[in-house]
């Protein structure tokens, strides 16, 4: 067992969780613990011999400060919530899958894969790592799902449940494109093989056996051309319904004219057909598509309002607290919301103080308190003790609600049709066409019969679009997966191209360029003594207000004396008599009596009523914000604007961060910022919108590119067109270039192709290229042109270190 104190300074960090445990420090089996949290989680896994957890990664433990509140996970013995939450369910054992966000390090791994040494009813336990997310099998008949949940919070893992997970299944990858790449392949590399003999030469007096690899090949086509090859059937004949040819629709063609003519030589015995060439297309294709679709596996760009709701809240009526489902909650019920709680439901407050923090909603980063009678909406996250509210609209009629499913947000971009891939692909079917026809109607009436058959058959394997395809899908997804491993996750390869068209950026200021945190605290007036330092301490630490809080950890609480008493106004400040002197902390309003609106977030602080100065709080930006908002100045100069539901306490620094041209608006509600947008693109502006919260959600989705931020990309983001992890927010000026060059690299390689194709039709068309050579000059262009575009996207990527 290992054991010991570690110091960092003059500061001991926490055995479990590395935190500085300041003054109070908790010891342990020699070991120093910053809370009884930690402890508790060393002291279980110590029991059951789990400290192993503890060598494989240096204070891999999260923080337990808030120790779990009893009948937290009480809802899940709600069997119809328990059903919708559970995957597979028999006699014998249960299957779930939980999201697990502290999930960090190779240790969390370990410890969850161990579940079974915690308790001998779970069977077993297996973590995606990536998505941090832990499937867990265990025996229902001897342990319920509440107590896995409560075990898995025990030891520092909380499971995550939100309405979401109730209401609607998971999406699961659809494995049926890898079942038929994986028949495409296999089919694929048989017939190549069996082809070989004939292609270098075999004995006249083999001729039974070429007849026979003849057959085999025949058989080994039929699966990708009926099973492999539906998926490009699909596609093409939905775009045919729809008026157009996608670029499918010449991929089809290919295939269908290579098998026909393939079936016709083998039956007649007067060749071997190209059943290679058919099956190469197809699998070099579904190869394509497979990589693209496994980039979105693990991340959800369409989340709702459901996934910040808790599963169920507690409500109080006849004496008697009960969990209840969301969808369950009905008007006038009494529900109780717990400190860090999400108000699910708008309703009345009826007992208790409520400091609400609407940051999530409105933007506006300070809590707002809200007395008796008065209405709360939902979305606010209730700060301190616990409150009871009376339920005046239900969760679907709420505000939040509202907000996101406005009707001018549910539309449909059908980014397929606006890709130039698509738009080429309209006319390249009809080109191909055009000229097999010429070809076909040339020799024909040349009277040289023989060539007919040729020159088309030529034709239509040259002038397959694999190589234009595979250029542009190899292109994007390889920058869609350097962008990936630089956390910026987009929703498909379309949203590259958007990005490189953007011509205006609208940044949302609390929570995206700012942390969302009070953390810059300045004090500007007559200098305080020592003496009054303490004094005004003393006296915040008693509010319940977080800014008092901050100013009290601010100047330092260190000393003890007396408050011979004290009053508070919720919401405005605290005044009470220290050490003999009347102290008065709070708003301008409070502490002079004025009815003006500060439009800075302040404390004032007074003396026997007299005003001494202030502590003025800033927000604390995220490092090298400056230097990026630097950055896109020089492309978009007076393109950038910032839209906060803050007070504009920040103006003055952000409009000379940004220049007297920017667009810099403050109090801006929800709907504020949706107008915003709409007005910028009917100026025919292209708009990307980078936002964090549900204030943001409408400008997000209408914006031209929405992107999230968020501080971990497994996590909970509005609905958007990419996700960024707020660390990489300074380099997003690299990923807007990386766009831009990433188009250049795929029209480069179009116009690769196009050569390639006007050279390859140029001698088809003549009846003298034999469609054998075509056949293995297709795949032979197709993978240099993926050669080139991949290499050419990771050398710019390396140059701008994104490698």
């Amino acid at each position: 067992m290992l054991s010991g104190k570690q110091t960092t300074g003059n500061k001991t960090a926490c055995y479990h969780c590395g935190e500085d445990c300041g003054s109070n420090v908790i010891v342990a089996a020699e070991n120093s613990f910053c809370c009884e949290g930690c402890k508790m989680v060393y002291e279980i896994l110590n029991r059951s011999g789990l400290c192993d957890y503890y060598s494989i990664n240096q204070n891999p433990g999260t923080s337990q400060r808030e120790p779990l509140r009893k009948d937290k996970f009480a809802f899940l013995d709600d069997v119809k919530i328990r059903q919708s939450l559970i995957s597979y369910h028999d006699t014998a054992q249960t299957h779930i899958t939980f999201y697990l966000p502290q999930m960090h390090c190779s240790s969390c791994l370990w410890l969850l894969e161990n579940l079974h040494r915690l308790n001998e009813h779970v069977l077993s336990s297996k973590v995606n790592f990536t998505r941090k997310e832990a499937d867990v099998i265990f025996d229902h008949t001897k342990v319920s799902l509440r107590q896995v949940a409560e075990l898995l919070a025990a030891i520092g893992y909380e499971p995550y449940i939100s309405l979401s997970d109730v209401k609607q299944a998971k999406p699961r990858f659809n494995k049926s494109k890898i079942y038929k790449l994986g028949v495409a392949g296999f089919c694929f590399a048989n017939i190549m093989l069996l082809s070989f003999p004939e292609y270098l030469g075999i004995d006249a007096k083999e001729h039974n056996l070429v007849g026979l690899f003849r057959y085999l090949n025949l058989l080994l086509s039929l699966p990708v051309f009926f099973y492999s090859s539906s998926e490009f059937y699909s596609s093409a004949w939905k775009s045919l319904r729809h008026g157009f040819l996608n670029i499918d629709a010449p991929i089809v063609l290919a295939v269908v004219v290579t098998f026909g003519r393939s079936v016709f030589e083998v039956l007649t015995d007067t060749g071997g057909g190209y059943f290679d060439s058919m099956s190469g297309i197809v699998f070099f294709m579904l190869v394509g598509r497979v990589l693209q679709d496994k980039t979105y596996e693990q991340l959800s760009f369409e989340r709702d309002y459901t996934s910040y709701f808790p599963v169920a809240v507690t409500k109080v009526g006849r004496g008697e607290e009960t969990p209840v489902a969301l969808p369950d909650i009905k008007l006038d019920d009494t529900l109780l919301i717990h400190n860090q709680e999400l108000v699910p439901a708008d309703g009345i407050l009826t007992r208790g103080s409520a400091l609400i923090d609407y940051s999530f909603v409105t933007g506006e980063s300070v809590p707002v308190q809200k007395e008796m009678g008065e209405i709360i909406y939902a979305g606010g996250k209730q700060i301190g003790s616990n409150i009871e509210l009376l339920v005046i609209k239900e969760v679907a009629q709420s505000y939040l609600t509202r907000l996101w499913n406005r009707e001018e947000l549910k539309k449909d971009k059908r980014d397929e049709e606006r890709s130039f891939v698509h738009l080429l692909a309209r006319y390249f079917t009809w080109v191909v066409l055009a000229i097999a026809t010429t070809s076909a109607l040339y020799w024909y009436f040349n009277n040289d019969y023989a060539k007919i058959w040729n020159s088309v058959t030529a034709v239509l394997i040259i002038a397959c679009p694999c190589a234009l395809l595979l250029s542009n899908t190899f292109t994007n997804g390889n920058v869609l997966r350097l962008l990936g491993r630089n956390k910026l996750y987009l929703r498909n390869a379309q949203k590259i191209e958007d990005i490189a068209a953007v011509d205006h950026i609208v940044f949302d200021k609390t929570g995206t360029l700012t942390t969302g945190q009070y953390q810059h605290i300045e004090y500007s007036g007559e200098a305080l003594t020592p003496s009054q330092k303490a004094k005004v301490a003393m006296l915040a630490s008693q509010s319940t207000h977080p800014m008092s809080k901050a100013v009290a950890a601010y100047l330092g609480d260190k000393k003890r004396g007396t408050i011979a008493g004290f009053k508070e106004v919720p919401g405005k400040g605290i005044e009470g008599i220290v050490e003999g002197d009347l102290i008065t902390i709070g708003s301008k309003q409070f502490v002079f009596g004025s009815k003006d609106h500060e439009e800075e977030t302040c404390v004032y602080v007074a003396v026997e009523e007299q005003v001494l100065g202030k502590f003025r709080f800033k927000n604390h930006y995220r490092d090298n914000v400056p230097s990026l908002i630097r950055r896109l100045k020089r492309k978009y100069k007076n393109n950038l604007s910032i839209l906060s539901g803050d007070n504009a306490g920040e103006k003055h620094y952000l409009q000379k961060l940004l220049g007297n041209g920017a667009e810099i608006m403050f109090h801006q509600k929800p709907e504020d910022k949706l107008e915003t947008i709409k007005r910028l693109q009917q100026q025919g502006k292209k708009v990307m919108m980078v936002g964090d919260g549900l204030n943001d959600a409408g400008a997000l989705k209408q914006a031209d590119v929405g992107i999230a931020v968020t501080e971990n990309s497994n996590t909970f983001t509005p609905a958007s067109d990419g996700i960024i992890e707020a660390s990489k927010l300074p380099v997003l000026y690299k990923f807007i270039k990386m766009c831009k060059i990433n188009k250049r690299v795929v029209m480069a390689s179009f116009v690769v192709s196009i050569m390639y194709n006007i050279v390859g039709i140029y001698y088809s068309v003549q009846g003298d290229l034999s469609p054998m050579i075509a056949a293995i000059l297709m795949p032979s262009s197709s993978l240099s042109i993926m050669l080139i575009t991949f290499g050419a996207s990771n050398i710019a990527a390396w140059q701008m270190k994104m490698k």
